[in-house]
């Protein structure tokens, strides 16, 4: 098979890796890939939002299956047309990834459908907005309807800041909508689900660490790592998510309908009420699918083939029952501006500790690689407990280097297995 993986961050080329392990594969190209794919794919230079580019390749080289990964060409409809021109594709359709790209349609769904969320209010526009945070309830939570790279979102514990998000979000936007939600507390996982619509698996829980510093501290990024299982995601907890939030999600889509077919992911707050939702995304995540994937022992195409079949109740899907987790390796700056160019060293020792996913990077001619984008790279590794993929992940992270490189020293530290001794 030749297969065509949309996209060219950490996620995919974590996807791309784990399609190879088929032995019907003989071809994988990326689009656009980045330095780290070009070992193994053929990267394809065409952005993952150029829909017609994208088909204009699909027609010159008949991939048997693309797999489309980011929100935007999903948001975009890139599924469908695909589709409409006979390309078989894993991922949802624009009409099923609404619940990602609206935030305002994603919250009206969970309401008709009682599935648990938090309370809101919707703003239409930047002036209801401005006058509305002036007596909203604080803490408040504001996201802005629409993509945003996942920086779309701010928590606000005071007025003032509520009052400064507001006015960031809806800056040069007159007509930009604005959800206000209610805080919720507590343990926050990401569970990242197959689906074909009817069936859905869950895959093991992740959680991923948001903001730029470590103790939660800074801007809210795409995320700086992440680990998997999470001690907080017990089966009991598990059991009640499948049968409050993930089938009635399904089930609802399906009313709608537009069967979901893809990875529903779903970030969830463990609250002292029940698991809540805090949003859907339509795809694989960034960077839970860097400790999801490694954990997966059986064969990842076979699984997407029967999510878009319809197929996937006889598929096997099983997973490692062992410790999962990454750490992302930042440029100076990032979330906000940084420099691109910086030389990486060390990737060889480096990857006696892990696999070291590409992101942000480009590869010269001489083979070296530099930086080419604000998270770098993605260290990734698995151990018998917590504690020992965490010592393995910075281990490597230790053995590389570029300008003003930056990470997250405390990832997982707070789960409550690393209390217990190993």
């Amino acid at each position: 098979m030749r297969i065509l993986v949309i996209g060219g961050g950490g996620r995919e080329h974590a996807i791309a890796k784990a399609l190879t392990k088929n032995v019907a594969v003989e071809q994988i190209w990326m689009a656009p890939g980045n330095g780290g794919t070009e070992n193994f794919c053929e990267n394809v230079p065409i952005a993952a939002t150029d829909l017609q580019g994208i088909l204009k390749f699909c027609l010159e080289n008949q991939p048997d299956f693309v797999v489309v990964t980011p929100d935007d060409p999903l948001a975009l409809g890139m599924v469908d047309l695909l589709e409409d021109n006979g390309f078989q594709c894993f991922g949802p359709t624009k009409a099923a990834a609404r619940l990602e790209w609206s935030k305002n349609y994603a919250k009206e769904f969970m309401a008709k459908y009682h599935i648990p969320t938090a309370s809101y209010h919707l703003c239409l526009n930047a002036a209801e907005a401005a006058e509305y945070v002036k007596t909203c309830p604080v803490p408040v939570v504001l996201k802005m309807d629409g993509l945003a790279a996942g920086k779309g979102v701010v928590v606000c514990k005071t007025r003032e800041e509520a009052v400064k998000a507001q006015k960031t979000l809806c800056k040069g936007k007159e007509d930009q909508q604005v959800l206000f939600e209610e805080m919720l507390t507590g343990p926050e996982v990401s569970v990242l689900c197959f689906t074909d619509g009817e069936t859905i698996v869950p895959m093991p829980a992740a959680q991923d660490h948001k903001r730029a510093f470590d103790g939660d501290e800074g801007p809210n990024t795409g995320g700086m790592g992440a680990y998997s299982p999470v001690s907080d995601y017990t089966p009991a907890m598990a059991d009640v998510c499948m049968h409050e939030i993930f089938l009635p999600t399904i089930q609802g889509m399906q009313q709608e309908g537009h069967p979901f077919k893809g990875v529903l992911y779903v970030s969830l707050m463990l609250t002292v009420d029940g698991p809540k939702v805090i949003e859907y995304n339509a795809r694989f995540g960034d960077p839970e699918t860097q400790v999801v994937l490694p954990l997966l022992t059986s064969d990842l195409l076979n699984i997407m083939i029967a999510c878009r079949a319809g197929r996937l109740a006889r598929a096997r899907v099983k997973f490692l029952d062992t410790s999962s987790a990454c750490v992302v390796m930042a440029s100076g700056g990032y979330p906000g501006s940084y420099e691109k160019g910086k030389v990486i060293r060390g990737l060889d020792e480096a990857a006696k500790y892990g696999t070291i996913y590409h992101a942000g990077t480009q590869r010269r001619p001489d083979g070296t690689f530099v930086t080419s984008g604000g998270r770098v790279l993605c260290v990734s590794s698995l151990g018998r407990s917590l504690r020992q993929a965490l010592k393995n992940c910075y281990k490597g992270v230790e053995y590389i280097s570029f300008d003003g490189a930056f990470y997250r020293k405390d990832i997982g530290s707070k789960d409550a297995s690393i209390s217990k001794e190993d």
